[in-house]
């Protein structure tokens, strides 16, 4: 979403009487990304946020992705649960589509009493990464590629998932990269998303066909990272909302069914000086800088580390597989997308790097601090990287884990990232995934009744 020198919000009051609002929606991004938050008419809302009375019970940060409290949580919180104040962000308020009535929806932070910022808050992780760079003089500029899928409606969660029928009345069958026929079976679909998404002023780029049947890709242009992680969470929730009014989901799981690929939130990034704009990961002459092979070997070392910030979910780990082009490893290349982290092709003002881990999934706000944080460590320690890659890098060595069991024993003991992020996040972020890892682990799935019920 733009920064304030660009929105150019005065006030809430005025802004909410320009637009004709009747109510608004106050949204807080949980740890898990899933937004929660209150809905108030829009007099209610001015009022409370005069007077600083906007709270919410402090437990909304500590939810599972079932909805319930990390066992080693629940009774605390249970009995405490102390409110945080909200404040909600005056650059971020848009027009939210799709309502009878006029509706408007903003994003909030949560404080606490003192005034001092919620520190396990997502959003607020992600500021504190943003702020270490600005300390340096340097402005990280980011730009996600986000994919999805379109499936059938499915209340049953044993039953698979199906591609829906487009408007031929034929679901696809087989992979449709970049097809245009394919992309127009969803043509009224797509056109509401575009539709909506500028009316909720979200700063989308192209949108494209990607591998999977019915998988499409939505490219955000580049800008500052909360921002872009804001608008993530907005476009997430719109597409859900007008795939339901077209009749078909649409799901953001890593891995959603067995033989497509999984979904990916590709997440180039580059980081400028702020003075100049100059782009820092290029010198004059347009060679890359130390800073540029610096951050990389950042993201080589660390984010082994921290992958339950960008593949939260036991179903995350089911993407990361060679077979459905989804990186195992952090070799780096130029224009090779069997590497984790890809150099597109470019010059030297516009030279990125691309991490092609996190997935769909991800909480973009977690991801997306994540890779900035490893970035940022490898140019303050100046960690060198390996070689390019010019081949195939599926031949290297898996160094992502395979479970979220091993990447939380790996995450839990990342001092560094820690000492950055600060404990209060580490600590919460681990209860919480420990707790989804058992609440999985106590499911019997579908596979096991099928083929040990009646034969072991």
């Amino acid at each position: 979403m733009p920064d304030s020198s660009e929105t150019k919000v005065l006030s809430f009051e005025s802004w909410i009487r320009e637009h004709g609002i009747g109510e608004v929606e106050c949204l807080v991004p949980d740890m898990n990304g899933i937004v929660r938050g209150k809905v108030f008419p829009a007099q209610k809302f001015l009022k409370s946020e005069r007077d600083g009375t906007l709270r919410i019970p402090s437990s909304i940060y500590a939810l599972t992705v079932t909805g319930e409290y990390a066992e080693e949580e629940k009774d605390d919180l249970s009995v405490l649960d102390p409110d945080v104040i909200l404040r909600p962000d005056l650059n971020t308020i848009r027009v939210a589509p799709g309502y009878r009535t006029p509706t408007a929806f903003v994003i909030a932070d949560g404080y606490r009493g003192d005034d001092s910022p919620y520190e396990i808050a997502p959003r607020h992780v992600l500021k504190t990464v943003v702020q270490l760079y600005q300390e340096q003089g340097w402005s990280p500029v980011i730009a996600p590629e986000l994919e999805f899928y379109l499936t059938q409606i499915n209340p049953d969660p044993d039953l698979p998932l199906m591609p829906p029928a487009g408007r031929s009345g034929r679901p696809e069958t087989a992979p449709q990269p970049y097809g245009l026929e394919a992309i127009t079976e969803y043509e009224d679909l797509i056109e509401n998303i575009y539709e909506n998404a500028e009316l909720a002023e979200l700063q989308i780029d192209t949108l494209i066909h990607e591998s999977g049947t019915a998988q499409l890709e939505i490219n955000f242009n580049h800008g500052e990272p909360v921002s872009l992680a804001d608008q993530v969470i907005v476009f997430k929730r719109l597409v859900r909302q007008v795939a339901l009014s077209h009749k078909v989901y649409a799901t953001f799981m890593a891995k959603p069914m067995s033989e497509q690929p999984g979904s990916a939130m590709h997440i180039h990034q580059s980081v400028v000086d702020t003075k100049t704009g100059r782009n820092i990961f290029s010198l004059q002459d347009g060679r890359s800088s130390q800073a540029f092979r610096h951050f990389i070997g950042g993201l080589q070392k660390f984010l082994p580390q921290v992958v339950p910030m960008f593949a939260p979910n036991v179903n995350s780990y089911r993407r990361m597989h060679p077979s459905f082009a989804a990186p195992i490893n952090l070799q780096w290349g130029i224009d090779n997308r069997t590497c984790g982290l890809r150099v597109p092709i470019s010059d030297g003002q516009n030279r990125r790097i691309e991490n092609r881990l996190p997935g769909a999934d991800a909480n973009p706000y977690l991801a997306i601090a994540a890779s900035l944080v490893c970035g940022y460590i490898g140019m303050m320690e100046k960690i060198e990287p390996t070689d390019a890659v010019d081949g195939n890098a599926y031949k290297w060595a898996r160094t992502i884990p395979r479970t979220l069991e091993e990447a939380l024993d790996r995450f839990t003991n990342c001092a560094p990232v820690r000492n950055l992020l600060g404990s209060a996040f580490f600590d919460t972020f681990a209860v919480i995934k420990t707790a989804e890892l058992e609440a999985y682990r106590a499911v019997i799935s579908s596979w096991e009744r099928d083929h040990l019920l009646l034969k072991v």
